[in-house]
């Protein structure tokens, strides 16, 4: 069986097919060539399954959503504190490139803005380690794989380098730079033009939902302070000039980056990423800020949306006889949301019910989003269409009118109706 997430994702590519707005980075000439119409999106949970659609093999290159990941490795670095002493956190109403320093302090605003990344990446280097093959290795840990540059994505950007040199200088003239601003500059340049996939990102993305642990490895790359700071400065300076509609709206920590790519974080649930290449005057993409607000939207992934998330929604899986006919009981629990829902159609995937019947035991869930409804009636109807006869366990309606996509009826049992036939 294909996950009903996969042909979800499938659907919001169709479905944003006719958005055609915007234009690829003009001024960073390997950019401006890139296709407009490659577009792809993918969702990592914080157990490390990871569903991507559209042309998800694709390779482009990071940009500014690396600005998150090199903030972290600095605040492990030097601490808290001692990052709050050199760059803010306080959003700038500003764009990317903004010639924008503290008037009373010359820190950068926060590390989401160009300003604030170079003064970070000249943080994290050494003479005995260089910051750029600490950010890549770092990258590699997340991804599970080797991260390699495009180099003709970072000779095209250092050839147009000039404003973010007079920001290194800048940064350097007020003693806020670590480090040389030529190499600062040339650093920072390469760590954004790390190649990577929509899936790369959604991992990446998962760890930080995940509280700094890579789902998949089970290793823990950042402690949970850092976790918590970075996601906090992505929700309200990681979309630039656009972060207050951002957080209204999609309400997920994110950041954009200038090649079309955008990460967002829901923590304790998913990590998400998309790719497309045109931009708004933001430099966000346009397409792809659609499609996270209707990821946010059709998912529950708002922030302010409040729930109680189980990790999982199965509780046990029963093998017993009913009304002499061999079953499979799944025994569900909590509230079923985006995380809990998924985990549940994972085990139907990778491990299918060998019975006939199919009981799904709704009797200790409190409230059903309507992303687990709609899931929910994907999974049924793959489900009836392989030959099972379903059963819904639900005293207290929390479903009601259960139907498949196709509108087939599913059969209601009570309770006690189960326990009188496990009987």
């Amino acid at each position: 069986m294909r996950s009903p997430i996969l042909d979800y994702l499938d659907t919001l590519i169709a479905e944003t097919d006719h958005i055609v707005g915007g234009a690829p980075a003009d001024y960073i000439p390997e950019l401006a060539a890139a296709d407009p119409d490659t577009v792809a999106v993918a969702l990592c949970t914080v157990n490390g399954t990871v569903y991507a659609s559209g042309d998800a093999e694709h390779h482009f290159s990071i940009q500014s959503m690396s600005k998150p990941f090199a903030y972290a490795l600095a605040i492990e670095d030097h601490g808290l504190d001692g990052i709050r002493e050199k760059i803010g956190v306080e959003p700038s109403g500003e764009a990317f490139n903004e010639l924008s320093l503290d008037p009373e302090t010359g820190r950068p605003r926060n590390p989401m803005i160009n300003a604030g990344a170079i003064a970070t990446h000249a943080l994290i280097g050494s003479e005995h380690e260089p910051a750029l093959g600490r950010v890549l290795d770092f990258f590699g840990r997340l991804t599970g794989r080797e991260v390699q540059l495009d180099q003709a994505v970072a000779d095209s950007e250092l050839a147009t380098a000039d404003r973010n040199l007079g920001l290194a200088y800048l940064l350097h003239a007020a003693g806020q730079l670590a480090g040389d601003p030529q190499e600062s500059v040339t650093g920072y340049i390469r760590q954004c033009a790390a190649s990577v996939t929509v899936s790369d990102l959604a991992l990446m993305a998962a760890t930080l939902a995940n509280g700094g642990i890579q789902p998949r490895t089970g290793e823990r790359l950042l402690c949970r302070e850092s976790t918590r700071q970075l996601l906090s400065v992505m929700a309200t300076c990681g979309m630039y000039d656009a972060a207050g509609d951002w957080l209204t709206s999609v309400g997920i920590p994110a950041k954009s980056g200038v090649a079309g790519g955008i990460i967002g974080v829901l923590p304790g649930q998913v990590g998400v990423a998309v790719f497309s290449p045109r931009l708004d005057g933001h430099g966000n993409s346009v397409r792809g800020v659609e499609m996270m607000q209707r990821l946010s939207d059709d998912l529950g992934l708002h922030l302010m949306e409040a729930s109680r998330p189980a990790r999982s929604a199965l509780r046990e899986t029963l093998r017993v006889t009913l009304e002499d006919q061999p079953a499979t009981i799944y025994v569900l629990q909590g509230d079923l949301v985006l995380s809990s829902i998924e985990a549940l159609v994972h085990e139907l995937i990778q491990t299918p019910p060998s019975t006939d019947v199919v009981v799904f035991d709704m009797s200790r869930v409190d409230e059903v989003l309507p992303v687990a409804r709609r899931t929910s009636s994907e999974m049924a109807a793959k489900l009836l269409d392989e030959g099972h006869r379903i059963v819904i366990v639900d005293p207290e309606s929390t479903i009601e009118d259960f139907t498949d996509s196709r509108g087939r009826g599913i059969e209601r049992w009570s309770p006690e109706r189960l326990g009188s036939a496990m009987g």
